[in-house]
């Protein structure tokens, strides 16, 4: 972890285009971020959070005017909140 010098530093720098985001998550799920990061050439586990939230806006753009993608989308979500335990903290 960065010392508390160094997270100032980077406070004060990014303060008005950027938030830390510190999440527990569980332990498959940082190995699935890790893949995605290696799998799109990203430069690691938090470029793949902004990654996947780029995707997911883009299929939720998508699903406004595509019906497969709708269904898509909404088999995804059903399928997330069945098994939400599982992905969930």
């Amino acid at each position: 972890m960065a010392s508390a010098k160094n997270q100032k530093k980077w406070r004060d720098k990014n303060r008005l285009v950027k938030s830390q985001l510190n999440v527990m998550a569980r332990k498959h799920v940082h190995d699935d971020l890790q893949n995605l990061a290696d799998s799109f050439s990203l430069r690691g586990k938090a470029e793949a959070v902004t990654f996947a939230s780029f995707v997911a806006r883009a299929l939720i753009q998508r699903a406004e005017f595509n019906t497969d993608a709708a269904r898509m989308l909404d088999d995804f979500a059903n399928a997330y909140h069945r098994d939400r335990d599982v992905y969930g903290n």
